[in-house]
């Protein structure tokens, strides 16, 4: 008898050391880079998960600092979920320092949006005089909702991976988003229509995919160089080009500097306004169904109800 209780003590112990286990009942921990993979992650994961964001929409997720308080948060997550491609390079692998193998880049916990999609805007050469440019494509890749549904059904597979006692219920999850997400895109499809072949000057790249979709052109950034921060030498040049080559409207995002979209606006007579960029970004986008939603009406009072 001693002998089955030792055997059992020692399968008990080397199944502790063996990494995390679930029940049921128990909580995946979810380290979400961003605002959005956050509305996300909650979307699939549903109760079984208990998700942090490590920023939030007033911020630039390009700069943020890799607090203590923050390697707390990933040192005991079970899986990441950010945007890739560089965008958080400036912080996230200092957190991943401090974290289990299995959030290493490559492993199951690791889950980077952009190592699944298709990205625009890939350089063809890289150097520090370009500015801020990201190797890979750029890194916004959420604002396209198709790209949002391709990411929640690799997210389901990690999860179910991970946390196989609920596997049915992360796929359930997954059913219930995609039928009401495809619905979405269906009804915000058809108010795009009205959009097609605008021209917007945006402050940086943040947009891209949202224009992408929207088939909106964007003719100018008001940084002359990713990263760069306006000069008036630059807006100069955008003010002479309006005149030949005019835009509908100047849009931003709720963490970059006004001042040189109000200034292009006051000179040009165009709209400039502020979209959410991500969950939080204004006080109707706080889901990700609203994100889209609050997106497309300010785009539509701006350009339309002058």
């Amino acid at each position: 008898m001693k002998h089955i209780k030792l055997f059992a003590c020692l399968i008990c112990f080397s199944i502790f050391l063996s990494g995390n286990t679930y029940s049921e009942e128990s909580q995946l921990n979810i380290f979400a880079c961003e605002p959005e993979w956050k509305g996300l992650a909650d979307e699939i994961g549903g109760d079984k998960v208990k998700v942090f964001s490590a920023t939030h929409a007033k911020q630039n997720p390009h700069f943020i600092r890799a607090r203590p308080s923050l390697i707390a948060k990933i040192s005991r997550a079970d899986l990441i979920i950010c945007s890739g491609a560089s965008l958080e390079v400036g912080w996230l692998p200092l957190l991943l320092q401090k974290s289990g193998k299995i959030l290493q880049h490559g492993r199951i916990g690791n889950l980077m949006a952009a190592d699944h999609l298709p990205l625009l805007e890939i350089p063809t050469e890289v150097s520090r005089s370009q500015g801020d440019v990201h190797p890979e494509g750029n890194p916004h890749v959420h604002l396209n909702p198709h790209n949002i549904l391709i990411i929640a059904k690799e997210l389901s597979y990690r999860l179910e991976s991970i946390d196989p006692l609920n596997a049915t219920y992360y796929s359930d999850q997954l059913q219930d988003f995609s039928s009401r997400w495809q619905e979405s895109i269906m009804r915000w499809e058809k108010e795009l229509l009205t959009f097609k072949g605008k021209k917007v000057i945006v402050h940086h790249k943040s947009f891209t995919y949202l224009a992408d979709w929207m088939k909106i052109e964007i003719i100018a950034s008001l940084e002359p160089k990713p990263g760069i921060s306006p000069s008036s030498s630059h807006l100069e040049f955008l003010l002479q080009n309006n005149k030949s080559n005019p835009a509908d409207i100047i849009i931003r995002t709720p963490y970059d500097p006004k001042d040189a979209s109000i200034w292009l606006s006051e000179k040009t007579g165009i709209t400039a306004i502020i979209l959410p960029y991500t969950i939080g970004g204004n006080d109707q986008s706080d889901n990700l169904f609203a994100l889209f939603d609050s997106s497309i009406i300010l785009l539509k009072k701006a350009l339309y109800d002058k």
